[in-house]
This record gives structure tokens, C-alpha cells and sequence, in this order.
């Protein structure tokens, strides 16, 4: 199903609960308002079936982070029933715990966060001691064999953004991409201290990727671009993501968003247009939630659009 704007929407990314073991203080919450509201294993399934049937295909469970909700394998088996993919994004902190039975339940790929390999870093940018775990968890994943394995790190002025290569090299160790990000705020706070504080241009990284690169790969989602470097005698493939002002990014875009409390949600940026899904859990409901995300998948709207 297209959007009004001619973009063609094939991936639900589903925040599953908004509590979290870290305190990032960079965290953009996902554009959500803080409640203590979830859905239920039964909303799941109908809001994953119901986008099925628009030509879904691919899921991407969030949060908050995830796997602080015991249930979550049983939410990916039951969810995986209806795409042909799914992934999920966590902090890792309990990852090892759970690798192996994502990877049973039919968990396609990971996302684990990792913004610094050094501890003290870590420390600053999360508020909490973990990086050793979240490590151990990442090597832990590795060792299931996920179709893919990710590894997230928000770049940031001043404090992380020297780490590239330790990063990547880590990756390259455990078979996994490095994905690149770029400080994410909402327009109106561009001109403020935070953003003016740490928010790291990856433009002249991204041109040295490219000039270093063996091969370029582009992304169907955002557009985004893979860059695949000679490392060690090998491959290492790292990604980029930069959202700000980038008209290609939004135009690019083929996800719709599903809040904790059961929000459908445009744009990770937007508010407008919200449509409460949650308690259509019924098989005679399931005409009614359909309505409603295909009117939400319309509603879309490219937060920067050319």
C-alpha cells in the first residue's frame, strides 16, 4: 500500500513497552509521550496481521527497550507467523540471556545499541555500568547465527565519535555491520545547546567510507547507504544513517509506526494524526483495525520533503 506521497509502505516498526534499563540521555523515546501503557500479546498479533494484509511484510519490534517484557519470544514466534521478517532492536543488556530463544522463536535480526567500546564512555552516554554485558551479549548473538546482526552507535561531538574504527573492528570480530547514526532532534530544537553540543556532522565521514570502499551498496529503506571496506584481510561493511534535512531519507521512508499504547504513528517526528488501535483484538474487530491502519499509512507525510 502507497502513501499519499507515492511511498510505498512495507515495514511496522511496533515500540513494545516504553520502560528501559538505561538512561541514554540522548534517547529520543521514539517520539513518544512517557506511559506505563503496553499492548497485550493479543493486540500484537491482530496489529501484525492486521498490516500483513496491506502488504506488510517486515516487523521490527522496539522500545523502550524490549527485552525488559519476559513475553518477548513468545511475541516474535506469534508475530513472525504473519511477515516474512523479523527483527528487533535492544540495548543488549539482557541479551544474552535471551539470544537463544529470539533466535528459536524465529527472530530474522538484531540490533543491539553500542556507542562506545570503552567503559567510561559507555557509562556517560547510558548512565549505567554495562558494557562489558552488552558486549558479552553481542558475542552471544553472534554465536546464534542471526540472518543479520547489527551494531547501533549514535555518534556523538565530543564524546564518542573517535571510536569508529575500535567500533568497527569489533563488528568485524563478531561478523556483524556497523551501522552509524547521526543525533536525531525535532526541528524546532536544531538551534538549541543540546543539538549545538553534540550533534556530529557525518558528512566528511561518509565521504571518506566512500572513498575507502571496495563496493556501495544503497538500501531500499531511506536510501541509505552501506559502505563495504577492505579490513584485515577481509570485508567490513558499515552503514550510515543521517536523517537531519535530508529530503531523501524522508522520501525514502516505507515504515509505519505502532506506539507501546497502541498509537499508530505516522512519523517518528509527528503526532498528528494519531489512531488508537489497542483493544482490537477480536476476529471481528480485525475489519476495523485494517481501516485504520490503512488510513494511517495515507496520512503519512515526509517530515522533510523537497
Amino acid at each position: 500500500m502507497k502513501d499519499n506521497y507515492g511511498r510505498e509502505v512495507n515495514s511496522l516498526r511496533l515500540s513494545i513497552t516504553q520502560r528501559c534499563n538505561l538512561s541514554c540521555f540522548y534517547c529520543h523515546n521514539e517520539g513518544q509521550s512517557r506511559n506505563a501503557q503496553e499492548l497485550s500479546l493479543p493486540e500484537i498479533k491482530a496489529i501484525v496481521k492486521g498490516a500483513s494484509s496491506l502488504g506488510i511484510r517486515k516487523l521490527k519490534l522496539t522500545g523502550g527497550e524490549p527485552l525488559v517484557r519476559a513475553d518477548v519470544p513468545r511475541i516474535v514466534y506469534q508475530a513472525s507467523q504473519y511477515v516474512s521478517e523479523t527483527s528487533l532492536t535492544t540495548n543488549g543488556v539482557r541479551l544474552s540471556n535471551y539470544a537463544h530463544q529470539l533466535k528459536q522463536a524465529g527472530l530474522s535480526r538484531i540490533n543491539v545499541s553500542l556507542p562506545s567500546i570503552d567503559a567510561d564512555t559507555y557509562q556517560r552516554m547510558t548512565g549505567k555500568p554495562y558494557q562489558s554485558r552488552v558486549m558479552k551479549g553481542i558475542e552471544k548473538a553472534a554465536g546464534e547465527g542471526f540472518g543479520l546482526l547489527k551494531i547501533n552507535a549514535v555518534l556523538l561531538k565530543g564524546i564518542n565519535e573517535g571510536e569508529v574504527d575500535r567500533l568497527a573492528q569489533f563488528c568485524f570480530e563478531n561478523g556483524a555491520i556497523l551501522q552509524l547514526i547521526e543525533l536525531e532532534v525535532h526541528k524546532e530544537q536544531v538551534g538549541g545547546a543540546f543539538y549545538q553540543q553534540y550533534h556530529f556532522d557525518l558528512t566528511p565521514l561518509e565521504n571518506e567510507l566512500r572513498r575507502r570502499a571496495i563496493r556501495t551498496k544503497t538500501r531500499e529503506l531511506h536510501h541509505r547507504k552501506q559502505y563495504v571496506l577492505p579490513w584485515n584481510n577481509g570485508e567490513m561493511t558499515i552503514e550510515v544513517v543521517r536523517p537531519m534535512h535530508n529530503t531523501e531519507f524522508c522520501g525514502n521512508c516505507s515504515r509505519i509506526r505502532v506506539t507501546a499504547d497502541g498509537k499508530l504513528k505516522p512519523c517518528l517526528w509527528s503526532n498528528n494524526g494519531l489512531l488508537s488501535v489497542s483493544g482490537l483484538t477480536r476476529p471481528e474487530d480485525q475489519p476495523s483495525l485494517v481501516q485504520l491502519l490503512a488510513a494511517a499509512i495515507r496520512n503519512r507525510k515526509p517530515y522533510y520533503w523537497q
